[in-house]
C-alpha cells in the first residue's frame, strides 16, 4: 500500500513511514508551515491597535475588544469541525479553502470603511486560521516517522507559541508610522503568496474516506464553544463594568451544551462517526499532555495580556516600546523550538517538559515580585526570555508526545481537540489574568494609592494566580512519558 493510499484510513502501521521526507513531502509541509505563521500571526495582532481603533473608529473599548472576542469565538466554533474536514476532504481542497478564507478576511479587512465591515473580516479571516493549525499537525503526523517529529514538531512550536508572542510586536511597529489598515495591507500580498503556492505546487498527499456529517454535533459544539469562550471573554469586561451580559449566563449555557455535545460524540463514536472523537482521551499521555498544554496556554496568553498593560500603565511606556521589548522573548522561543525538538528526538520528554515547568513557575512567581513601577528595562526584558524558555521546552515535548500516542485514525481529532483546548485555554488566561488584575487595581485604588500604584499591584495579583497554577504543572510533567511506538532517533527500524 502506497503512503497516499494509507493515510487518513488508519490502515498503515505506524512503523511503515519512511524515516525520510521526501522532496513532495518537505514541500507540502513547508507550505503549511508558511501559511500557519501567516494565519495565527493575525490572532493577537490587534491588541496594541485597540486604542488607535478606538479613535479612527469612534468606537469604546468593549466594542473594539470584539475584534479579538470575534476571532476567538469563530476559532472556537469552526475548530472542532476541522476533524470531520480532514477525514472527509483532500489536503489540497482543504489548505486551498482555508488560505482562500483567510485572505479573503484579509482583504475586507484592509479595506472596511466601518467596524461592522471589519469585524466581518476578522471573522472570515478566523475561519481560515480554525482550518489550518489541525491541517498542519495531521499532516506532519501521517508523513514524519515518528522518530524525527520532535524537530519537525519544534518548528511547528514556532507557529503556535512564537506567532501570537510577536503579534504586538508587529502591530506597534506598523502603528507607529502607518494606518491600522496596514496590519492587513501587508499580510495580504503573503497570504496570496502561500495561496497561489498551495495551489500550484501542493499536492494530495492524504486519502480521504467517506465520513458522514452530524449537523447536531456542529450546532452543539458551536452553543458549547461559543458559549464558553464569549464567557470567559466577559468575565474581564464586567469587572470593569462593560460586559453586554453576565458572564454567569453564557458560561452557564456553554457548559449545559458542551455536557450535551460531549453525550453526543459518547454515543457517535460507537459506529466511528463522531465529529470529534473522544477516544483521543483513552490515551493517559494525550488527556496529560492536553492538561499542560492548558497551563502552558494561560500562562502564555495571559502574559501577553498583562505584561503589555503592565509597561504601558506602570512604566509608562508608549506602544513601539512594549511591542520590541516584547521582541526578544519571542526570538529565544523561535530559536530555543527547534533545539527542543531534537532534543526529544533523543531523550524523550522526561528530562525536558519537568525542566520547562520549573522555568515556568519560578519566572512566574518571580514576576509577582519585582514588577514594580521602578523595575528596569532590562530586569522585564530579562524575565520574559525567562518566561519564554520554560513555554519552549514544553510546547514541543507536549504536541509530540501527546498526538504521537493516538492511533492514526484518530490523529485528525487528536490536532481538533488540542486546537480547541488553546482557544480555550487562551481565553480563560486572558480572563482570569485580566479580572485578577482588575480587581487588584480597583482594592489598590481603594487602599489609597495612586493608578500607577495601583495598577502595579494588580498586575502582581494576576502573575501570583498564574505562579500558583503553574505548581499543578511542576507536578504533572514528571509523569509524561514517550509513546510507546516513538523510538529515538537513530535507535533503528521502522
Amino acid at each position: 500500500m502506497s503512503v497516499d493510499e494509507s493515510i487518513g484510513t488508519g490502515t498503515r502501521a505506524e512503523t511503515d513511514v519512511p524515516e525520510r521526507l521526501s522532496p513532495v513531502n518537505k514541500l507540502v509541509i513547508g507550505l503549511l508551515l508558511v501559511s500557519a505563521f501567516v494565519v495565527i500571526l493575525n490572532e493577537t495582532i490587534m491588541g496594541v491597535a485597540l486604542p488607535r481603533l478606538m479613535e479612527d473608529l469612534n468606537v469604546t473599548a468593549s466594542t473594539a475588544t470584539w475584534l479579538t472576542t470575534g476571532f476567538m469565538l469563530t476559532m472556537a466554533v469552526v475548530i472542532p469541525a476541522t476533524g470531520f474536514l480532514l477525514q472527509r476532504f483532500n489536503l489540497r481542497p482543504v489548505f486551498i479553502a482555508a488560505m482562500g478564507l483567510f485572505s479573503l478576511g484579509t482583504l475586507i479587512a484592509a479595506i472596511a470603511p466601518g467596524f461592522g465591515i471589519l469585524l466581518l473580516g476578522r471573522i472570515v479571516q478566523a475561519s481560515g486560521t480554525a482550518i489550518m493549525m489541525p491541517l498542519l499537525m495531521t499532516t506532519v503526523l501521517n508523513l514524519v516517522h515518528p522518530s524525527h517529529r520532535g524537530r519537525v514538531m519544534g518548528t511547528i512550536s514556532i507557529v503556535i507559541s512564537v506567532a501570537p508572542a510577536i503579534g504586538p510586536t508587529v502591530s506597534g511597529i506598523i502603528l507607529q508610522s502607518l494606518s491600522w489598515r496596514f496590519m492587513f495591507v501587508i499580510v495580504l500580498p503573503i497570504a496570496v503568496a502561500a495561496l497561489v503556492g498551495g495551489i500550484r505546487y501542493l499536492q494530495n498527499v492524504t486519502t480521504p474516506r467517506a465520513v458522514a456529517v452530524d449537523v447536531l454535533s456542529i450546532v452543539l459544539s458551536a452553543f458549547a464553544f461559543g458559549g464558553l469562550i464569549f464567557g470567559l471573554s466577559s468575565i474581564g469586561e464586567s469587572v470593569e463594568g462593560h460586559s453586554l451580559l453576565p458572564p454567569a449566563l453564557p458560561l452557564a449555557f456553554g457548559v449545559v451544551a458542551l455536557g450535551a455535545f460531549i453525550w453526543r460524540q459518547l454515543v457517535l463514536q460507537r459506529r466511528d462517526a463522531a465529529l470529534l472523537d473522544l477516544r483521543t482521551f483513552t490515551s493517559f499521555s494525550f488527556s496529560l499532555s492536553a492538561a499542560l498544554l492548558v497551563i502552558s496556554m494561560i500562562a502564555l496568553f495571559g502574559t501577553l495580556i498583562v505584561l503589555p498593560i503592565y509597561l504601558q500603565s506602570v512604566l509608562q511606556l508608549g506602544a513601539l516600546e512594549t511591542g520590541l521589548l516584547l521582541l526578544p522573548g519571542g526570538v529565544l522561543m523561535a530559536i530555543l523550538s527547534p533545539i527542543v525538538g531534537r532534543l526529544f528526538d533523543r531523550v524523550g520528554p522526561r528530562p525536558l517538559v519537568p525542566v520547562g515547568t520549573i522555568v515556568l513557575s519560578i519566572t512566574l512567581w518571580t514576576m509577582t515580585m519585582v514588577l514594580t513601577p521602578s523595575t528596569p528595562i532590562w530586569g522585564v526584558i530579562a524575565l520574559h526570555m525567562l518566561l519564554s524558555t520554560g513555554l519552549a521546552f514544553m510546547f514541543t515535548p507536549l504536541f509530540t508526545s501527546g498526538l504521537g500516542s493516538l492511533r492514526r485514525e484518530l490523529y485528525s481529532h487528536g490536532s481538533a481537540i488540542v486546537g480547541t483546548v488553546q482557544q480555550l485555554a487562551g481565553a480563560a488566561g486572558t480572563a482570569l489574568f485580566v479580572t485578577v488584575l482588575s480587581l487588584g487595581t480597583v482594592a489598590g485604588l481603594a487602599a489609597g494609592g495612586d493608578a500607577v500604584t495601583a495598577t502595579g499591584e494588580g498586575v502582581q495579583a494576576a502573575f501570583r494566580v498564574g505562579a500558583m497554577i503553574s505548581l499543578v504543572a511542576v507536578v504533572g510533567s514528571f509523569f509524561v512519558r514517550r509513546p510507546k511506538n516513538e523510538l529515538p532517533a537513530g535507535a533503528g527500524g521502522h
